[in-house]
């Protein structure tokens, strides 16, 4: 249990290095949130735009 708490204590430096984790997690899940947003309304938009083109028989699709 003690080295546990010695490595939970980063040899003192613990102040410095548990809240940069904190950070840099907060970034990535952030910016995981913002992907998936965008992802979602370009998913939307082009939807949108797929469904206002003319819709096309196999005969005319160009090969």
């Amino acid at each position: 249990m003690r080295n546990l708490a010695e490595y939970f204590a980063m040899g003192g430096y613990a102040v410095y290095v548990w809240p940069s984790y904190a950070a840099a997690v907060a970034v990535l899940i952030g910016v995981l949130i913002a992907s998936l947003r965008s992802l979602r309304a370009r998913s939307a938009e082009l939807e949108a735009i797929e469904g206002s083109l003319p819709h096309r028989s196999r005969e005319e699709r160009p090969t």
